[in-house]
């Protein structure tokens, strides 16, 4: 008996079916609380915004008000009162040149005294020589140069009101005095006493802000450590920092 032909012989083989499941594990790959926490991070950056400009003074308060109403006219403000400001102090400069000029005790000493417009705002600096000095040698105690200097500086600041900071300063000689006493003391004694000959000559006590003293850390010129112009006396006029404000 003749078998019954397999239909399937000759026929290409039918390839399998597979059928992928993904299955999505919740957490992963999920940004929406990055989001949301950018949007947490950026409201509380404008309540700390708002918090300060609530503690803040008029005067700033009106600064960040007119930026805002008017840029451009804003920026070319500051600069007009930026270039006012210069100009004033500028004219500072001179009447004290010209009152050291008017002195003839310290006509020869306008060299030492030297006075810059800074960022900062009116930087007056007394430079020590080795012919003239302003304090005793290793001692807080003024020269009668010491003494008329400055007392002519108080007498043309006495009429601003802007604040000022006393800065102290000596060279990189080992002080060799009494035990314990160091360029720091010296420094910052110095600095005393030139605040204390400014308030006798007409500056206000609450004019006075700041009283340092750097020993030899900021030297005036470095690669001459033991200089005598390191050996200095810094005032720095604020800008339009009155002491009232």
């Amino acid at each position: 008996m003749q078998g019954i032909p397999d239909q399937n012989v000759g026929e290409p083989p039918v390839p399998p079916i597979i059928i992928k499941k993904i299955i999505k594990k919740p957490g992963l790959h999920r940004g929406a609380w990055k989001v949301a926490f950018a949007d947490f991070v950026t409201a509380m950056m404008a309540l700390f915004m708002v918090l300060w400009l609530m503690g803040a003074d008029q005067s700033k308060q009106k600064a960040i008000a007119g930026y805002f109403q008017d840029p451009d006219g804003f920026e070319q403000a500051l600069r007009t009162e930026s270039e006012a400001r210069g100009a004033s102090l500028s004219a500072v400069a001179d009447n004290i040149h010209q009152a050291l000029l008017r002195s003839p005790e310290l006509e020869g000493l306008k060299d030492q005294v030297s006075i810059q417009v800074t960022p900062d705002g009116l930087r007056i600096e007394l430079l020590e020589s080795d012919k003239a000095t302003f304090f005793a040698s290793g001692s807080p105690v003024p020269t009668s140069f010491g003494n008329s200097t400055l007392g002519v500086i108080g007498g043309e600041l006495s009429t601003l009101p802007n604040r000022i900071i006393i800065e102290g300063h000596t060279d990189s000689k080992p002080f060799r005095g009494r035990q314990g006493y160091s360029n720091w003391e010296l420094s910052v004694d110095r600095a005393n006493l030139a605040r204390r000959i400014l308030l006798g000559n007409g500056i206000g006590k609450e004019r006075i802000v700041e009283v340092r003293g750097f020993a030899d850390v900021r030297l005036r010129k470095p690669n001459e450590p033991e200089n005598a112009s390191n050996r200095r006396i810094s005032l720095i006029v604020k800008y339009g920092e009155n002491a009232g404000s």
